[in-house]
Formats: C-alpha cells, structure tokens, sequence
C-alpha cells in the first residue's frame, strides 16, 4: 500500500493538474483512460509518436507532372523558351487570373509583355515568325493551359486559327501586310467559322453568304462563340458564296461598314475568353481582303486540322493544372493528424489521374511529332482531340473530388479548371464529330448524316 501511495504521489509531482482540468472540460477523462488501458504496446506508441510530434512527415517531393519527362526530348533552345513562358504565366498571369475569371473580363495588360516573348505564329516561316516545330508549340499551348485555359484558347485564336487562316490560305500580299503585326500581337485576330444555327454541320452549308458585286464582296450572316472578337482589330469570316455555293475566306476590319459585335454573356466556362456574337449585315469587304487560296470548304479545314493538335494539348495543360494544385493541396491539407496525401484512397485518385495526364501527353507528343514530319491526318487530329478532352474531365473532376468542398472555391484554382474543361471538350469539332472522323478512317464507311 505504501508503494503504490508513493507512485501515486510521484505521478501528482510530474503531472500539470491545471492542464488536466483544462482537458476534463473537453473529454471524459475515465473515458480516455479506460480506452487507453485498452490499447497495446504498439497502439500506445504509434499514439505518443503522434501526440509528441515523433514522425512528422518529411517535406513531399517535388511536383512533377511530367512523369516521363517528355520535356527533356525538346532542343536546349526551346526548352529555354518553353521556361520562359512557364515564368511569365507563374508570375504575371496566376496572381491575377482568378480575378478576371470572376469578372467575365480579360487581363489586357499581358497582351504586351505576352508579345515580348515572340511566340505568335512559332511555327510559321517567314514574316518574322521563329520556324519552330509544332511540338514545341503544343508544350507552348500546354504551359499556357496549365495556368490558365482561356489564355490558352486566346493565343490559339490569335496564333493559331486567325494567323494560321492567313498563313495557309492568304496572298502573299496578306501574309506580308498582317502577319508581322499580329505576331507582335499589336494586330489582334479572331476566327468567325461557328454560326448560332451552324455549329458541327458547318462543311454541309453556312447560313453567312456572301456575294461579288464588282471589286466589293457582301456578306450577310451571323457568326457565333468567337473567341477575342470584342475586341479584335480583324476577324476572318468564312461564308457561302450565293453565285457558286462554295466557301470564301475574308479578313474583315472591326471599322467595316455593316460589321456589328456583341459580347456573348453568362458564361460558366472560359470566362476571361471574351466571346462575341457577330451580325454582318451588307457587310462591305473589298476583294484584296478576300483570302486568294481559299475556294472550298477543304481548303477551311487545312487551318482546323493544323489547329486541332493544339486544342489537345490545351486539354493536357488544363487536366495538367488541376492535377499539380489538387496534388499541392493533399500535401497540405491535414486531417487525423496528417496530410490527407498520405490516405491510401486519395493516393489512388492522384495516380489515377497521373496515368490519364501521362497518357495524354505522350499522345499529344506522338501528334505533334507526325505533324512536324508532314504525315498528320485527321483522325489523329481527331482521336487526340476526343481522348485528351474526355480524359481532361475526368482529371479534373477527380481533383475537385479529393479537395473536398474547398474544391469548389475559386480561391483554390480546380474549380475554374473544372469548369473551362467543360468548353474545350465542345470547341473545334465535339467529341461525337470528331468521333465520327474517327470511324470513317477505321471503317472505310461515313457515318455522317
């Protein structure tokens, strides 16, 4: 009895009794004692590793979301311009992007530090433009993406659909007089193919016509969903010539007589892109404006099967992003006294998009190397555009899963990436059109109606 009244008395010596009273407040103390006795020997030290801080998770690794390092297959030189990039959009675009994106606005004080890096038309030759490969341009369209889609799709307008309209289907006397300029981005361009009645049947027929009428062309339609088209300086309208039925190219001045647009509003995808809904009504353009190798509607589909690469690689860059800020927030958010990156469940959601994210870059990397070996066909183009869109939802969708409410917080990044994967997965060719390519090139049969 003596002993135990002497152990009794040493533990009242190293036990704080304010600090007891304090936790009787917030727990049953025979509770916790009762469920203390119960554990054993390793429960009880797994429990003061815990309470002690013993075991404390090391500092995570690095983020690296190019798993295969598919990267490091790009020339030192463009590698440097690929970094580039990444610290422009680090630096002056994540900061400010969420804003903007709430506001349904655009950040138009990039435009100018955006041209600085000279990356408009990368892969053309001539007029200024670097004469890099069309790789190099995915990873550009990627790295853009994985910051911010609308910025993205902005450049692909402008570099890709707009430049690339003039570049492939232009006269050698457009090519001299506009490229230069929008490659320095102090001429802005938009791509008016899409219609409010015409969307995926737009090779059977545009609603916009247009007719000669001596050195004058008059073009009467609408054109719809035309990304920077508030305020580009030009904008190429493609419309159906009354006199021949076939499709005409034309570069058209915001300042035409009869060129109206209105911004499109009460979008939940691509916020910061900013739409326009265009009314050409007896539109002027005058014939030297009309593009000289652009007599078909195949000739139309040269520009969207060279742009349709990049599409696919903007869907890698947005699945990108929300893969590295879902996986930034596991390693920082804790729960039971650890980060949540450590649950076995969550683990598997991170690798399950890390396998899609892996797969779709390899995919777009094969792509683009056919493309720059001149051996692209459309259903390549196609079948990228359909996968790596499909697969982005899904990537995006899990990242919002494992950030639990928080994930649906613009603050926190994901939500806005799931929301703009919503518009690439519809934008140049939907998932069931270009399904379709698809299924004419395996099976030898049209399916189209």
């Amino acid at each position: 009895m003596l002993s135990k009244i002497k152990s009794i008395f040493r533990l009242l010596q190293d036990i704080d009794i304010e600090q007891v009273a304090n936790i009787s407040k917030k727990v049953d103390l025979n509770q916790a004692m009762s469920a203390l006795n119960g554990m054993n020997e390793k429960q009880l030290n797994q429990l003061m590793k815990m309470l002690s801080g013993e075991g404390n998770e090391s500092n995570p690794p690095p983020i690296e979301a190019d798993f295969y390092r598919l990267e490091e297959k790009l020339p030192n030189e463009d590698r440097a311009l690929l970094l580039q990039l990444r610290t422009f959009m680090e630096k002056e675009v994540d900061p400010i992007i969420n804003k903007y994106w709430e506001h349904d606005e655009f950040p138009y004080e990039i435009i100018p530090k955006l041209a600085e890096l000279n990356l408009a038309g990368l892969p053309y030759s001539g007029y200024g433009c670097a004469n890099k490969s069309f790789l190099l341009e995915g990873f550009m369209a990627m790295e853009m993406a994985r910051i911010d889609s609308s910025i993205s799709t902005f450049f692909g307008v402008q570099s890709g659909l707009a430049m690339g309209s003039i570049y492939l289907l232009g006269s050698e006397a457009q090519k001299n007089e506009f490229l230069p300029k929008m490659r320095e981005l102090k001429t802005i361009g938009a791509f008016g193919l899409t219609e409010p009645e015409v969307g995926s049947a737009v090779a059977g027929g545009l609603g916009t016509t247009c007719k000669r009428e001596g050195d004058q062309w008059i073009i009467n339609g609408q054109k719809k969903w035309i990304g920077n088209a508030t305020f580009s300086d030009i904008t190429i309208i493609y419309a159906r010539d009354l006199d021949d039925q076939n499709v005409k190219g034309f570069i058209v001045e915001k300042d035409n007589p009869g060129f109206k647009v209105e911004k499109i509003k009460g979008k939940m995808a691509l916020r910061v892109v900013q739409n326009g809904l265009i009314t050409l009504k007896n539109c002027k353009v005058s014939e030297d404006m009309r593009l000289t190798n652009c007599n078909s509607f195949k000739d139309t589909a040269k520009v969207l099967k060279m742009t349709r690469a990049g599409v696919a690689w903007q869907a890698v860059g947005c699945a990108r992003g929300a893969y590295e800020n879902a996986l930034k927030y596991t390693q920082e958010r804790k729960q039971f006294g650890k980060s949540i990156s450590s649950f076995q469940l969550v683990q598997d959601i991170l690798v399950t998009m890390l396998s899609n994210l892996t797969a779709m870059q390899n995919m777009c990397f094969r792509l683009s190397e056919l493309q720059d070996q001149g051996e692209l066909k459309d259903e390549q183009a196609s079948l990228a555009k359909v996968f790596c869109t499909l697969r982005t939802r899904d990537v995006v969708s899990l990242a919002r899963e494992v950030m639990g409410g928080n994930g649906i917080l613009l603050e926190y990044k994901v939500a806005r990436f799931v929301a703009d994967a919503e518009a690439i997965y519809s934008y140049e060719g939907t998932k069931e059109i270009n399904s379709l390519i698809v299924g004419r090139a395996i099976t030898g049969k049209s399916a189209f109606v």
